[in-house]
């Protein structure tokens, strides 16, 4: 699965740009140069101090000193044509240059420890939500999770694939909220989802254990909201059957691709979970889906079909799927392309996107 955190959601520090630390040389030698080649009674030299101050954003303390250094020599000896530099001007750039190696110092002990600190909060959010594999028992997968919250790996949509004794299962799922705020809910779906792969032997009380979650996290007196619910789809592939059982809680419909059509599966929706309706006493409908050689199966999140482009037209998947099925990079980056071109750089919402293809022997994806 490609996760695409490479251009959006890396938690690690860059570098500073090339402009940044080729400024303060560019600007020595530009300020030289005007000096020497203007009139005696225009004194340019003393704009140099700055530069010692512009060399610590980008700079260590080593280079900061070299650069404060180089801009006291230039001004302390009159005989260079730069500057005339005397006593307590010479003491002021100098003290400027002195603060500005300290500024340095400092700026790098912070970048370094907020690179710690974001790596472990990396680790700690793949921890919560790893990469799916590309391939799970009988089923290909590939996805794409964006959260909305810029220098976030999780917000508040979800997804998951794994193999247990009754088939492979998946869930796709969006919380109430998104955001650092609806990662503890995530954490709790994933929990309960993980466990009941392995417990529940019908997809309806997968369904009724991730609503029993969240029905008891709501009455919890810590819990943040009164009122939690989330919308979800499963899936199931049982072993040695070719089939897909579906159960909807609320969700936007599964998209099927078959000989590059894109259809919606038509299933009975349930009530969102949260709500405490998904239990023995009203569960939600199972939809049993024959498959072919060759069909995939694509589950989102609204953050995908309520995204909008700058007219206020909602983005088309259905439509757009054929289009993009035959791209070489695999239909779910295209996607996520698509969405980005057609947005303007990408929605404001959490963005999950989930493909399945239970014949990955022959199936691109």
């Amino acid at each position: 699965m490609r996760r695409g955190r490479e251009d959006l959601g890396s938690l690690h520090a860059a570098p500073p740009p090339r402009w940044a630390r080729f400024a303060p040389a560019v600007a020595l030698v530009g300020l030289c140069l005007a000096q020497w080649l203007t009139p005696g009674d225009i004194e340019l030299g003393f704009f140099l101090a700055a530069l010692p101050a512009v060399a610590a954003f980008s700079y260590g303390a080593l280079g900061t000193a070299v650069f404060a250094a180089l801009v006291l020599v230039l001004l302390a000896f009159p005989g260079l044509g730069v500057g005339h530099a005397q006593g307590s001007d010479l003491a002021t750039v100098a003290t400027v240059g002195l603060l500005s190696v300290v500024i340095a110092l400092v700026r790098r002990r912070r970048d370094a420890q907020l690179v710690s600190v974001r790596s472990v909060a990396e680790a700690a959010q793949l921890a919560v939500l790893p990469p799916v594999p590309k391939r799970v028992g009988p089923v290909r997968c590939a996805g794409l999770y964006r959260a909305a919250q810029r220098g976030t790996l999780v917000g508040g949509d979800l997804y998951d694939v794994r193999a247990g004794p009754y088939g492979v299962r998946a869930v796709v799922a969006d919380v109430q909220g998104h955001g650092l705020a609806a990662v503890g809910t995530v954490v709790a779906l994933l929990g309960a989802f993980r466990e009941a792969v392995l417990d529940d032997g019908e997809l309806t009380g997968v369904a009724a254990r991730l609503d029993r979650r969240l029905t008891s996290d709501t009455a919890a007196e810590c819990t943040p909201h009164p009122e939690l619910f989330a919308t979800a789809v499963l899936l199931e592939f049982p072993p040695g059957l070719d089939l897909v059982r579906i159960v909807s809680c609320g969700h936007p419909p599964v998209l099927l691709l078959r000989d590059f059509e894109a259809s919606e599966v038509e299933v009975e929706p349930g009530p969102p979970l949260g709500l405490g309706l998904a239990g023995p006493n009203a569960p939600p409908a199972v939809t049993e889906l024959p498959l072919r050689p060759g069909d995939r199966l694509l589950a989102y999140t609204d953050g995908v079909t309520e995204a909008r482009d700058p007219a206020g037209h909602f983005y088309p998947l259905a439509a757009r799927v054929p289009v993009l099925a035959g791209d070489a990079a695999g239909l779910v980056p295209a996607v996520w392309r698509d969405l980005a071109a057609f947005t303007g750089g990408g929605p404001r919402d959490d963005v999950a996107l989930l493909l399945l293809s239970p014949c990955a022997e022959t199936v691109p994806s």
